[in-house]
Protein backbone atom coordinates (compact mmCIF):
# COMPACT_ATOMS: atom_id res chain seq x y z
CA UNK A 1 0.00 0.00 0.00
CA UNK A 2 1.46 2.96 -1.04
CA UNK A 3 0.33 6.91 0.52
CA UNK A 4 1.05 8.93 -2.83
CA UNK A 5 0.31 7.94 -6.41
CA UNK A 6 1.44 10.22 -9.23
CA UNK A 7 -0.27 10.20 -12.50
CA UNK A 8 1.29 12.10 -15.68
CA UNK A 9 0.26 11.35 -19.28
CA UNK A 10 4.02 10.97 -20.91
CA UNK A 11 7.85 9.83 -19.69
CA UNK A 12 9.03 13.31 -20.77
CA UNK A 13 6.69 14.86 -18.18
CA UNK A 14 8.12 13.36 -15.14
CA UNK A 15 11.63 11.96 -16.46
CA UNK A 16 14.23 14.19 -14.16
CA UNK A 17 12.09 12.87 -11.26
CA UNK A 18 12.46 9.29 -12.62
CA UNK A 19 15.87 9.73 -12.70
CA UNK A 20 16.53 11.34 -9.34
CA UNK A 21 18.03 8.97 -7.10
CA UNK A 22 16.75 9.25 -4.06
CA UNK A 23 13.00 7.77 -4.10
CA UNK A 24 15.03 4.42 -4.86
CA UNK A 25 12.23 3.34 -7.68
CA UNK A 26 11.70 0.09 -8.84
CA UNK A 27 10.02 -0.70 -12.21
CA UNK A 28 6.99 -3.11 -11.79
CA UNK A 29 4.78 -4.07 -14.70
CA UNK A 30 1.71 -5.15 -13.79
CA UNK A 31 -1.56 -5.89 -16.46
CA UNK A 32 -4.76 -4.79 -15.10
CA UNK A 33 -8.16 -4.26 -17.41
CA UNK A 34 -6.70 -6.32 -20.18
CA UNK A 35 -3.75 -3.64 -20.35
CA UNK A 36 -0.34 -3.78 -19.50
CA UNK A 37 0.95 -1.06 -17.32
CA UNK A 38 4.71 0.31 -15.87
CA UNK A 39 4.56 1.48 -12.54
CA UNK A 40 7.47 2.93 -10.90
CA UNK A 41 7.07 2.55 -7.18
CA UNK A 42 9.66 3.99 -5.19
CA UNK A 43 10.93 3.06 -1.41
CA UNK A 44 9.17 5.91 0.11
CA UNK A 45 5.71 5.45 -0.44
CA UNK A 46 5.38 6.66 -3.99
CA UNK A 47 3.78 5.33 -6.97
CA UNK A 48 4.24 6.69 -10.37
CA UNK A 49 2.98 5.82 -13.58
CA UNK A 50 2.45 7.31 -17.07
CA UNK A 51 -0.67 6.39 -18.46
CA UNK A 52 -0.65 8.15 -21.73
CA UNK A 53 -2.31 11.04 -23.59
CA UNK A 54 -6.19 12.23 -23.19
CA UNK A 55 -9.21 11.18 -20.38
CA UNK A 56 -9.52 7.61 -21.15
CA UNK A 57 -5.74 6.87 -21.31
CA UNK A 58 -5.71 8.95 -17.80
CA UNK A 59 -8.71 7.30 -16.33
CA UNK A 60 -7.54 3.33 -17.34
CA UNK A 61 -4.37 4.37 -15.41
CA UNK A 62 -5.57 5.78 -12.34
CA UNK A 63 -7.95 3.28 -12.07
CA UNK A 64 -5.09 0.43 -12.33
CA UNK A 65 -3.15 2.61 -10.07
CA UNK A 66 -5.89 2.42 -6.84
CA UNK A 67 -6.74 -1.15 -7.49
CA UNK A 68 -3.59 -2.70 -7.46
CA UNK A 69 -1.20 0.10 -5.46
CA UNK A 70 -4.08 1.58 -2.58
CA UNK A 71 -2.45 5.10 -2.62
CA UNK A 72 -4.27 7.38 -0.29
CA UNK A 73 -3.97 10.71 -2.00
CA UNK A 74 -3.24 10.52 -6.50
CA UNK A 75 -1.75 13.55 -8.08
CA UNK A 76 -2.49 14.14 -11.56
CA UNK A 77 0.65 15.91 -12.73
CA UNK A 78 2.29 17.14 -16.56
CA UNK A 79 1.94 19.59 -18.93
CA UNK A 80 -1.13 22.23 -19.16
CA UNK A 81 -1.83 25.33 -21.74
CA UNK A 82 -1.92 28.68 -20.51
CA UNK A 83 -5.80 30.60 -20.51
CA UNK A 84 -3.96 33.13 -18.84
CA UNK A 85 -1.98 35.26 -21.03
CA UNK A 86 0.16 36.31 -17.99
CA UNK A 87 1.15 32.73 -17.78
CA UNK A 88 4.93 31.90 -19.39
CA UNK A 89 6.16 28.78 -20.38
CA UNK A 90 7.59 26.57 -17.15
CA UNK A 91 5.14 28.07 -14.79
CA UNK A 92 4.04 25.53 -12.26
CA UNK A 93 0.21 26.02 -10.89
CA UNK A 94 -1.26 23.89 -8.34
CA UNK A 95 -5.00 24.44 -9.08
CA UNK A 96 -7.79 25.07 -6.36
CA UNK A 97 -10.36 23.53 -8.52
CA UNK A 98 -10.68 21.71 -11.48
CA UNK A 99 -13.56 21.57 -13.85
CA UNK A 100 -14.67 18.77 -16.32
CA UNK A 101 -15.54 20.60 -19.81
CA UNK A 102 -17.62 17.87 -20.74
CA UNK A 103 -20.18 17.54 -17.99
CA UNK A 104 -19.78 20.75 -15.99
CA UNK A 105 -18.77 19.33 -13.19
CA UNK A 106 -15.92 20.34 -11.03
CA UNK A 107 -13.99 19.75 -7.82
CA UNK A 108 -12.82 22.17 -4.83
CA UNK A 109 -9.20 21.37 -3.53
CA UNK A 110 -7.66 21.41 -0.03
CA UNK A 111 -5.08 23.51 -1.43
CA UNK A 112 -3.93 25.31 -4.62
CA UNK A 113 -4.93 28.40 -6.82
CA UNK A 114 -6.46 29.39 -9.34
CA UNK A 115 -8.78 26.96 -11.95
CA UNK A 116 -7.87 23.97 -14.03
CA UNK A 117 -10.06 22.98 -16.81
CA UNK A 118 -9.70 19.50 -18.53
CA UNK A 119 -11.13 19.75 -22.63
CA UNK A 120 -11.70 16.75 -24.90
CA UNK A 121 -9.12 18.12 -27.22
CA UNK A 122 -5.33 20.39 -27.71
CA UNK A 123 -7.25 23.85 -27.46
CA UNK A 124 -6.83 26.28 -30.08
CA UNK A 125 -5.99 30.15 -29.00
CA UNK A 126 -9.95 30.81 -29.77
CA UNK A 127 -10.99 28.00 -27.56
CA UNK A 128 -8.49 29.16 -24.76
CA UNK A 129 -10.33 32.65 -25.00
CA UNK A 130 -13.83 30.54 -24.80
CA UNK A 131 -12.44 28.33 -21.60
CA UNK A 132 -10.91 31.50 -19.92
CA UNK A 133 -14.59 33.64 -20.10
CA UNK A 134 -16.79 30.23 -19.72
CA UNK A 135 -15.20 28.99 -16.62
CA UNK A 136 -12.52 31.80 -15.49
CA UNK A 137 -9.95 29.78 -15.94
CA UNK A 138 -6.56 29.85 -15.83
CA UNK A 139 -5.16 26.61 -17.65
CA UNK A 140 -6.26 24.00 -19.47
CA UNK A 141 -4.93 20.10 -19.83
CA UNK A 142 -6.74 16.91 -20.84
CA UNK A 143 -6.65 14.45 -18.58
CA UNK A 144 -7.16 15.93 -14.72
CA UNK A 145 -10.63 15.68 -14.93
CA UNK A 146 -10.73 11.89 -15.82
CA UNK A 147 -8.04 11.41 -12.92
CA UNK A 148 -10.42 12.92 -10.25
CA UNK A 149 -13.23 11.22 -11.14
CA UNK A 150 -11.29 7.44 -10.81
CA UNK A 151 -10.37 9.17 -7.32
CA UNK A 152 -13.50 10.14 -6.07
CA UNK A 153 -15.46 7.03 -7.42
CA UNK A 154 -12.98 4.97 -5.43
CA UNK A 155 -13.22 6.87 -2.37
CA UNK A 156 -9.52 8.47 -2.76
CA UNK A 157 -8.22 12.46 -2.17
CA UNK A 158 -7.09 14.14 -5.77
CA UNK A 159 -4.81 16.58 -6.13
CA UNK A 160 -3.35 18.03 -9.25
CA UNK A 161 -0.21 20.38 -9.88
CA UNK A 162 0.68 21.17 -14.17
CA UNK A 163 3.59 23.00 -15.47
CA UNK A 164 2.57 25.35 -18.73
CA UNK A 165 4.31 24.17 -21.62
CA UNK A 166 1.72 26.23 -24.15
CA UNK A 167 1.50 30.35 -23.56
CA UNK A 168 -2.05 31.25 -24.35
CA UNK A 169 -1.58 32.36 -28.29
CA UNK A 170 0.45 29.26 -29.15
CA UNK A 171 -1.37 27.30 -32.26
CA UNK A 172 -0.45 23.36 -32.20
CA UNK A 173 0.46 21.89 -35.23
CA UNK A 174 -1.46 18.76 -36.10
CA UNK A 175 -0.09 16.74 -32.75
CA UNK A 176 -3.28 14.81 -32.45
CA UNK A 177 -3.43 12.42 -35.47
CA UNK A 178 -0.13 11.14 -33.82
CA UNK A 179 -1.66 10.31 -30.34
CA UNK A 180 -2.68 6.05 -31.13
CA UNK A 181 -5.41 4.53 -29.26
CA UNK A 182 -3.29 4.11 -26.17
CA UNK A 183 -2.70 7.62 -26.00
CA UNK A 184 1.10 7.18 -26.49
CA UNK A 185 2.35 9.73 -28.86
CA UNK A 186 4.11 8.72 -31.59
CA UNK A 187 7.48 10.76 -32.04
CA UNK A 188 9.23 9.22 -34.89
CA UNK A 189 5.92 9.88 -37.10
CA UNK A 190 5.23 12.93 -35.53
CA UNK A 191 9.42 14.38 -36.52
CA UNK A 192 8.97 12.79 -39.95
CA UNK A 193 5.73 14.71 -40.59
CA UNK A 194 7.62 18.23 -39.66
CA UNK A 195 11.17 17.54 -41.63
CA UNK A 196 9.43 17.62 -44.51
CA UNK A 197 7.21 20.54 -43.84
CA UNK A 198 9.72 23.47 -42.92
CA UNK A 199 7.09 26.17 -42.51
CA UNK A 200 6.33 23.93 -38.96
CA UNK A 201 9.68 24.34 -37.56
CA UNK A 202 9.34 27.69 -35.88
CA UNK A 203 6.37 26.42 -34.40
CA UNK A 204 7.61 22.88 -33.23
CA UNK A 205 11.18 24.68 -32.05
CA UNK A 206 8.99 27.14 -29.42
CA UNK A 207 6.57 24.37 -28.00
CA UNK A 208 10.05 22.09 -27.47
CA UNK A 209 11.12 25.34 -25.80
CA UNK A 210 7.94 25.95 -24.15
CA UNK A 211 8.24 22.01 -23.10
CA UNK A 212 11.72 21.92 -21.58
CA UNK A 213 11.00 24.67 -19.48
CA UNK A 214 7.44 22.78 -18.56
CA UNK A 215 9.78 19.64 -17.75
CA UNK A 216 12.28 21.62 -15.48
CA UNK A 217 9.53 23.49 -13.95
CA UNK A 218 7.42 20.61 -13.10
CA UNK A 219 10.32 18.34 -11.84
CA UNK A 220 11.78 21.37 -9.47
CA UNK A 221 8.58 21.39 -7.67
CA UNK A 222 7.65 17.69 -7.49
CA UNK A 223 11.05 16.66 -6.12
CA UNK A 224 11.03 19.59 -3.53
CA UNK A 225 7.39 19.10 -2.29
CA UNK A 226 7.06 15.28 -2.51
CA UNK A 227 8.32 14.73 1.16
CA UNK A 228 5.67 17.45 2.52
CA UNK A 229 3.33 15.86 0.49
CA UNK A 230 4.07 12.48 1.91
CA UNK A 231 4.15 13.73 5.32
CA UNK A 232 0.12 15.46 4.60
CA UNK A 233 -1.33 12.43 2.62
CA UNK A 234 -4.07 10.72 4.71
CA UNK A 235 -3.38 7.26 6.31
CA UNK A 236 -4.65 4.18 4.80
CA UNK A 237 -7.36 3.51 7.24
CA UNK A 238 -9.52 6.96 6.93
CA UNK A 239 -9.76 5.99 3.07
CA UNK A 240 -10.94 2.69 3.30
CA UNK A 241 -14.29 1.89 2.09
Amino acid sequence: MYKVGIIAALEREVRPLMKSTGWGWRVQEREHGGRKFRFLAGNTDVVLVCGGIGAEAARRAAVAMIEVYAPTVIYSVGFAGALDPSLKAGEVVQPAQVIDVTDGSRVTLSEGKGVLVSFGSVASPAQKAQLRGSYGAQLVDMEAAAVWHAAEAHGVKFMAVKAISDEFDFTFPEIEKFVDAHGRFQEGRFARFVMVRPWLWGKVNRLAQGSNRAVSGLNDWLISSLNRIIAQAPEAEANLR
